[in-house]
């Protein structure tokens, strides 16, 4: 049974014929479980609301995770997440899709990094293409994504991949492969999310450390969508010119869109590999050719 999301009454249509041509196209999950598996530490993921949310524990003992049961060539997958409140620094909340393979890994992250009480959370993007990744980038959030949900997206079609906060782009990574730069597109993904301990790194480099007396620590998820192709499924389905998200609205941002973009990069961006010479005394490619 194929269940949608609160889209638009043209979107829901554009579905509805897609499945008329063939297509398979998952939409929103009735149930966590539906579209969804426990990874690691099940006794630290809870069910509320008949499984339309869910509760993810932090604590000495273990973090813990979950994955799509199916996988996924191009799409759009998002999630309401509400972040660990007060003291979180050390812990990183996860929201991302991998390819699952080894040594050519196609990987599209958000990672939530805590922080002390009263500063701001950070997110950090990565997109790994063909097995290379280290595309780090970092902007402050501009609310407190503690006191109440929103919505954090991963649009991926043949055109570009964009990360957004709630409806604003804070990502848009476009497909230059006819400059020689790698876009991942072969590799079916699975949708993943853990919450873990990582003040090895998470938080100013390593520098504040996890206070385990503040423990547990509590992330909630709910409205899991996930609009693509899974595969296996029709053979078709990645490369149908008809999937909505490969229409012409989803191609490249739109005006607003991109004013968007340019204020969150102008005024919350915080970290850019592309401008770290440190790391990169050539800068990589794909910072020539528009990210």
């Amino acid at each position: 049974m194929v269940m949608y999301s609160s889209l638009t009454h043209a979107v829901a249509y554009l579905s509805l014929c897609m499945l008329a041509f063939g297509v398979s196209v998952m939409g929103r999950p009735a149930t966590f479980l539906e579209d969804f598996r426990v990874t690691w530490s099940d006794y630290h993921i809870k069910q509320i609301d008949g499984g339309r949310a869910i509760q993810l524990v932090l604590d000495q003992n273990s973090g813990c995770g979950f994955a799509s049961k199916s996988q996924y060539l191009f799409g759009r997958v998002s999630m309401k997440i509400k972040l660990i409140p007060g003291d979180s620094a050390g812990t990183v909340t996860a929201f991302y899709m991998n390819s699952n393979t080894d040594s050519v890994r196609d990987e599209l992250d958000f990672e939530f990094l805590g922080n002390r009480t009263g500063q701001p959370y950070t997110v950090q993007t990565n997109i790994y293409a063909h097995g290379k990744g280290d595309r780090e980038q970092r902007i402050n959030l501009w609310f407190d994504p503690s006191a109440d949900f929103h919505t954090y997206t991963i649009l991926w079609n043949h055109h570009h991949i964009v990360f957004y906060v709630d409806e604003v782009p804070i990502r848009d990574y476009k497909n230059n492969e006819a400059k020689g730069i790698p876009f991942p597109k072969f590799q079916p993904m699975g949708v993943y999310s853990t919450l873990w301990e990582a003040d090895d790194w998470a938080t100013r480099g390593g520098l504040e450390k996890i206070d385990w007396s503040k423990a547990p620590f509590y992330a909630y998820y709910k409205d899991f969508d996930i609009e693509g192709c899974p595969v296996p499924g029709p053979s078709t389905c990645a490369s149908n010119p008809r999937n909505w998200w490969e229409g012409t609205t989803y191609q490249a941002l739109n005006a607003l869109e991109a004013r968007k973009y340019r204020w969150v990069r102008i005024n919350h961006m915080i970290y850019d590999y592309c401008t770290d010479k440190s790391r990169y005394p050539v800068t990589p490619p794909e910072c020539f050719a528009g990210i």
